[in-house]
């Protein structure tokens, strides 16, 4: 529990939660949406991966992350957080990144 509160805890989780609701991303659209260093991103995916609020596949050398399936108060939360939290600036710079997608 402790693990997943503590993962909630951040601003910046939250906001990836928030587009992982549109699906599976890759590292590179994470970091073009927030507009924050790959390091960053990769450490919070760490966070939120250890709390087991989202889950990642390999295909090839790309990374992809989505919303763990998890069981019904983790599936709870993550809803309880994408219906609370917007951030449109997020969805917009996605958008432009899929469009330009340099990764």
């Amino acid at each position: 529990m402790v693990k997943l509160f503590g993962a909630l805890s951040d601003e910046t989780r939250l906001r990836i939660i928030k587009l992982l609701e549109m699906g599976e991303l890759c590292v590179c659209d994470i970091v073009g949406a927030l507009d924050i260093s790959q390091p960053k991103v990769s450490f919070h995916l760490s966070i939120l991966k250890d709390a087991e609020l989202i889950s990642d596949r390999k295909d090839g050398k790309w990374v992809y992350y989505s919303l763990a399936g998890g069981d019904l108060f983790t599936r709870f939360l993550i809803i309880s957080v994408c219906e609370r939290y917007s951030n449109d600036q997020d969805r917009e710079r996605l958008d432009s990144t899929r469009k330009e997608k340099s990764c």
